[in-house]
């Protein structure tokens, strides 16, 4: 492949200074794939993202690309918030977004792995693709583990309710160091259906992710092979030509909110899908959302308003569970394509259910016959989720 960045005489002086950083002539007459990393190490999110990125460039080289890795900016919702930090977190969007087409359109590259993990990277990363539409898909970094305390899960929600009950004079404030110190046992977004975990399943029905990709925990020994595979899609894409708009159509977007009511998501994703449909060409409404919540049944019990987090519904069969079940209510359109070729019917068809599991509830017995968004007089209103 001819990239115009290192292709011909008159590229020289592009060629030696690439050179300078160690890529050698047979690399840059290969595909160039841009790794864009939202990296920080600022919180537990986005901190082992750095890690995943060798091992996404290992995928790259392997299938016959040469990756190049660049860093964009994050902030974490759930360290700012209450503070005027969390008035950074909306414009990090658009900052990171933004970044991520200078790069990618400077450098001109033949194809795009964006790595993510805190809520607005992952909508960042779906609306560059989207705008940049050359081949390319995300890879989420996954959910953190639950902390121990008291013999009993615990999550950053369990710290948010504990500084009530400490104001109210029901904990010490031994107990709340204690809680504090156990809560985030080490890398990974926060576990409950809180937006990054939202938009992360909302990135999969969208297409733009690998089925399952995003599910598998942020520590666990399987997202080393999972981040390998994100270059060998990558470059896949790129030999198959296949673009963003290909993939993310009017009807990704109806799965992609089937796959927030069904789950009690963040009702952040209505803010979100928004933008990337913008983004993609493709006409979306709030009565959109309203319209699709109420034909949908609340069927995952997870947190903030359940009894579960994203590692538990990773074990009881992840999201192609979530697609089994949206599939059988005839609340998927199950033709529409995703990054991996396959469709999500293709997906949803490869779920493999643990036996006895609790996470997702079967159709006839739901937590609710309706999903988790409505529209009042115009307004969001969540039902079991979280602004």
């Amino acid at each position: 492949m001819s990239n115009p960045l290192t292709t011909g005489s008159s590229r020289a002086p592009a060629r030696a200074m690439l050179k300078a950083v160690g890529f050698s002539d047979a690399d840059l007459k290969k595909p160039l794939i841009g790794v864009a990393n939202t990296w920080i190490e600022i919180g537990p999110c986005n901190y082992h993202l750095r890690d995943l990125a060798v091992l996404v460039k290992e995928g790259i080289r392997r299938s016959g690309g040469t990756p190049m890795e660049f860093n964009t900016v994050s902030i974490s919702d759930g360290i700012t918030m209450g503070t005027e930090g969390m008035k950074a977190s909306l414009v990090s969007r658009e900052v990171i977004a933004d970044s991520i087409e200078l790069v990618a359109r400077g450098n001109g590259f033949d194809g795009l792995v964006v790595l993510v993990g805190c809520d607005k990277t992952i909508p960042a990363a779906s609306m560059a693709l989207t705008r940049l539409n050359i081949p390319g898909l995300v890879l989420y970094g996954g959910s953190i583990a639950p902390g121990q305390w008291h013999g009993k899960d615990v999550t950053i929600q369990d710290v948010f309710e504990a500084v009530g009950a400490h104001s109210a004079g029901r904990m010490t404030d031994a107990e709340l160091g204690d809680l504090e110190a156990r809560a985030c046992p080490g890398a990974g977004a926060c576990g409950g259906q809180f937006t990054a975990n939202t938009m992360a399943i909302v990135t999969e029905f969208l297409g733009l992710a690998a089925f399952g990709s995003g599910g598998v925990p942020a520590t666990d020994a399987d997202r080393a092979e999972v981040a390998r595979r994100a270059g060998d899609g990558v470059m896949e894409l790129v030999r198959k030509k296949t673009r963003p708009r290909d993939i993310v159509t009017r009807a990704s977007f109806e799965n992609a909110i089937a796959s927030v009511a069904t789950t009690g998501g963040s009702t952040n994703a209505v803010l979100h899908l928004m933008a990337i449909a913008h983004e993609a060409g493709v006409e979306l409404a709030l009565d959109d959302f309203d319209r699709i919540s109420s034909r949908v049944p609340l069927l995952a019990d997870l947190k903030p308003s359940g009894r579960f987090v994203a590692t538990d519904l990773y074990a009881a069969g992840g999201s192609r569970l979530v697609a089994k079940r949206l599939l059988e209510a005839g609340a998927l359109h199950g033709a529409a394509p995703t990054v991996t070729g396959r469709t999500i019917g293709d997906e949803a068809a490869l779920a493999v259910e643990t036996p006895g599991q609790e996470v997702v509830r079967p159709l006839d017995q739901p937590i609710k016959s309706t999903g988790g968004l409505v529209i009042v007089r115009g307004n969001l209103a969540p039902e079991g989720a979280v602004i």
